[in-house]
């Protein structure tokens, strides 16, 4: 009588199973490092502003002389100012977007596309959406066109570009009528003269993770 050899039953690792199943759709020390990153860098400054007081000061306001007055005022009080500025410029961005729902929602989605679906999402396993398998420079791409499709061809951009031409008239406005002449700025201060020189201070470090990300996996 022939022997029969036995049987081989399969062997399945339920720890690796679980693992990858509960791989989680996003890097999420990574992701946690640069919400910790962002919420430094605001705190630090917001911890730079000024005196609201001095802000409003009534007696601090009169007509300017001329345009090159008003143009020095405005120099003068964007480099004592420049916190409580771009904290106003926020406001008003805040406002615009809350009160349109569609654009805040439509923003929040993009933004959380980016962040879990490229920015800290694990590059293995790829990306499966419906079935199709998508690479880094194709879910980079699509990406990209979504974000130039939403602000550009939607209501979202005529709602930041009015909402920065608000904040941007707002502080012009207060620059040119408050007189910078009891005004001091510390020794250690650099004299920003540019309205948009704060991407090169505060405002990039909140996005210098990021930045670094994209261009790792491009």
């Amino acid at each position: 009588m022939a022997s029969s050899s036995p049987a081989i039953i399969p062997i399945t690792n339920p720890q690796t199973t679980a693992a990858a199943q509960s791989q989680p759709p996003i890097a999420t020390p990574a992701f946690r490092a640069f919400i910790s990153h962002i919420n430094d860098t605001v705190r630090n400054g917001l911890s730079q502003r000024r005196p609201w007081a001095e802000l409003v000061d009534r007696s601090a306001f009169s007509k300017p002389d001329s345009v090159s007055d008003a143009t020095l005022r405005i120099r003068k009080n964007y480099a004592y100012f420049r916190v409580n500025y771009l904290t106003c410029l926020a406001a008003v961005l805040a406002v615009s977007l809350l009160t349109n729902p569609f654009s805040l929602l439509t923003l929040l989605a993009l933004a959380a596309a980016w962040l879990f679906l490229y920015l800290f999402r694990p590059s293995d396993p790829p990306l499966v959406v419906l079935g199709r398998t998508f690479s880094e420079r194709e879910t980079l791409g699509i990406l990209s066109v979504a974000s130039v499709v939403v602000i550009f061809l939607t209501s979202v951009g005529s709602v930041l570009i009015s909402a920065f031409m608000v904040g941007f008239a707002i502080i012009c406005a207060h620059g040119a009528f408050r007189v910078p002449e009891d005004l001091f700025l510390d020794d250690q201060e650099p004299a920003s003269t540019g309205f948009l020189s704060f991407l090169s201070g505060s405002g990039s470090n909140a996005s210098v993770s990021a930045a670094s990300t994209v261009a790792a996996r491009v």
